[in-house]
């Protein structure tokens, strides 16, 4: 009978757990928005990893899209100072041999993007995947929890429960609320992150089924192979199957039980070594080397993967400071965050992406409850606390490992954090329902211990709902720079001005849409949207660049060569401005200054073809001839068919004027704000 009153006990609850699962995950997919490669081709089919399903279903490893062919014309098709005239619609990719090949993990394209299009016959969008793989993840360590719950702190309330999931399902979300669209990276990110949830439950099977543990420990093992085929930088954390084993071996006491051990031991390690064999197949088969993914032969914009040191030890102090340490800072406008980057830059590190601050101290303060985890096997009996420890061994290993990989990594990113965050949580959790069952006789210091930690999850509530509405925003701001890019200008009027609409004191938003009013040659109104950018940041040397050379397009000289020296004064190393500024000079007849500039430009860009055309003509304005010819020729040699640079060889007097640099904002990650 008593049995019978609990389980309908337990069942009373699950409408709980299910309405808390269907929030989280509703928002979360609400808040998801579209990658950059819907804006770069309508069509789902050419997203990555439908590129590479396409190409699995061709025969062939490598992607169903062909290399650009100016690639294989440079000498070092992979530095980024060469190769962006032709990476356009195969940025991220990787290119060896002639072929582009997709450096992120198979894993989705093998267990969901392929089996989705021969099932249906449809191609899988990358939002849904991430989507799936999201939810997939969740639930798996929602149940977990509950399990943890339901086993060892029955005596605690469902609602302390479900706050608790929730707080698991705010941790995961930081998919989405630190990241501006889900793309190929974004679906690698969340494949690893649901293999590992289901790889942690089929341990704690493990550890709670001895009956079962060889089976329990064979779907943990496949899992995390994976998890790792999915995302590399997760393959430490597969020390986590290993505990298992280490725990039936402590508790093993007679010859027999010592041999069953070692079944354990194969099947804990079986799996995931046959997982890490075909992925070394995979990988001399396209690179020539079982460890190569293809990360050295990215065609990259920031940097030289062929020639960067991915990881180092140099980095890891600047890692734990972006990930967990640097506090917030605040803005004054509305949503009140404001991006920071510990500073300064370790040498051989290239660069991080959006971050508001560390974890510990800004995103999660919940997590600090981890403390409080070793009051969840107080006063237990022996061999339950056994148990539970071995648990909270695994989470704090698996943890531990995927966060030191990334901080010794040589780029950052606040999405990264799903590798370890989740595990964090989950201690921080445990750790709450430790306190709740160690406060139970003393009502009072319970009620105040809620509260607090309440407190500490509206605080992240908060935060999560705040970076959400600023991720909407930016994501709009993508989209209308990648449309004006592409010339797309009467559509990118209106994610400017949804942008805008959510957040209204963005100096990056305001230049942006100044942008596409030039576009337009609505140079009034241009000019006023880069003032107002100015208004709110006066050293966003971007906007004082654009705001000269809409007025140098006014007739209004003086005043844009200015805004072009200030510009300078903010960013010294700022080509383009340098070269407006030498262009300007040109104009009013101060040649041996804009030499200066042009020259000064070329230093940081000696690639530019419209640069030493620039120089070209100043330098023969001042009847330096024969130094117009080399700079001349070295901008074909450069870019043979740039139609500014050509002339007859012999250079007269009366030249083509080249034009001014206005620049628009990239579609990139960073607002510049």
């Amino acid at each position: 009978m008593r049995v019978i009153t609990e389980t309908k006990s337990w069942r009373r609850r699950l409408p709980v757990f299910g309405l808390v699962c269907a929030l989280v995950i509703g928002f979360f997919a609400w808040s998801a928005q579209p990658g950059a490669l819907k804006f770069k081709s309508p069509r789902t089919e050419d997203s990555f990893y439908n590129l590479l399903v396409r190409g699995f279903r061709a025969g062939q490893l490598n992607l169903k899209r062909e290399a650009p062919s100016g690639l294989a014309q440079l000498a070092d098709p992979y530095d980024p100072a060469v190769n962006k005239a032709y990476i356009g619609d195969v940025y991220d990719m990787s290119y060896y041999k002639g072929k582009i090949y997709l450096y992120f993990g198979v894993t989705p394209a093998l267990v969901l993007f392929w089996p989705y299009v021969a099932l249906t016959g449809h191609y899988l969008g990358d939002k849904e995947a991430v989507v799936i793989f999201f939810a997939l993840g969740f639930l798996v360590a929602a149940g977990v929890l509950r399990a943890v719950w339901r086993r060892y702190f029955p005596e605690v309330s469902v609602w302390v429960v479900a706050a608790g999931i929730f707080a698991l399902g705010l941790a995961a979300g930081t998919l989405v609320v630190l990241s501006l669209w889900c793309d190929a990276n974004e679906v690698a990110v969340s494949c690893g992150f649901a293999f590992t949830m289901l790889a942690l439950a089929a341990i704690w099977g493990a550890l709670h089924g001895p009956k079962r543990q060889v089976l329990w420990l064979l779907l943990a093992s496949l899992a995390y192979g994976l998890a790792i085929g999915s995302r590399p930088s997760l393959l430490f954390g597969v020390i986590i199957l290993l505990l298992p084993v280490a725990q039936a071996w402590c508790a093993a006491t007679e010859p027999g039980s010592r041999r069953r051990v070692g079944w354990l031991l194969a099947a804990a390690v079986g799996p995931v070594m046959l997982t890490g064999l075909g992925l070394m197949l995979y990988n001399a088969l396209r690179f020539d080397n079982p460890f190569e993914f293809g990360w050295h032969y990215q065609l990259q914009g920031a940097y030289r993967p062929n020639t960067a040191r991915p990881f180092s030890l140099h980095y890891l102090w600047f890692n734990f400071r972006y990930y967990f340490w640097e506090p917030m800072r605040w803005s004054s406008h509305f949503p009140f965050l404001q991006t920071v980057l510990p500073s300064p830059l370790p040498s051989g590190y290239y660069g991080a992406g959006k971050s508001y601050g560390g974890i510990i101290l800004v995103h999660y303060p919940l997590i600090w409850l981890v403390l409080a985890a070793p009051l969840a096997w107080r006063g237990r009996p022996g061999e339950e606390v056994s148990v539970l420890r071995w648990f909270v061994a695994v989470v704090f290993l698996l943890f531990m490992m995927c966060a030191l990989t990334l901080c010794l990594f040589l780029w950052d990113e606040s999405r990264y954090g799903l590798d370890f965050l989740p595990a964090l949580m989950l201690l921080a959790v445990i750790g709450i329902l430790g306190l709740e069952r160690a406060l139970a006789g003393t009502p009072v210091w319970r009620r105040i211990t809620r509260w607090g930690w309440c407190l500490l999850l509206a605080c992240a509530v908060g935060f999560n709902l705040l970076a959400s509405v600023e991720a909407i925003a930016e994501a709009n701001f993508f989209t209308g720079n990648y449309l004006v890019s592409r010339g797309r200008v009467d559509e990118a009027f209106e994610h400017f001005q949804k942008a805008l609409a959510l957040e209204p004191g963005s100096a990056a938003f305001h230049d942006s849409l100044g942008t596409a009013y030039y576009q337009k040659r609505r140079l009034d109104e241009a000019i006023i949207q880069h003032q107002k950018a100015l208004e709110i940041d006066p050293d966003y040397a971007k906007a004082h660049n654009n705001l000269g050379y809409a007025l140098f397009q006014k007739g209004r000289v003086n005043e844009a060569i200015a805004h072009f020296q200030r510009a300078l004064e903010i960013n010294p190393d700022y080509a383009e401005a340098h070269y407006n500024l030498g262009y300007a000079l040109l104009q009013i007849g101060r040649v041996d200054e804009a030499i200066v500039q042009y020259q000064e430009a070329l230093a940081l860009q000696p690639e530019s073809a419209n640069f030493r055309n620039g120089l070209r003509n100043a330098l023969a304005q001042k009847g330096h001839i024969a130094e117009a010819i080399i700079q001349h020729q070295k901008g074909l040699a450069i870019k043979p068919d740039y139609a500014e640079a050509h002339d007859d060889t012999g250079l007269t007097n009366v030249l083509p004027t080249e034009i001014g640099l206005y620049q628009t904002n990239s579609p990139s990650r960073s607002t510049n704000n």
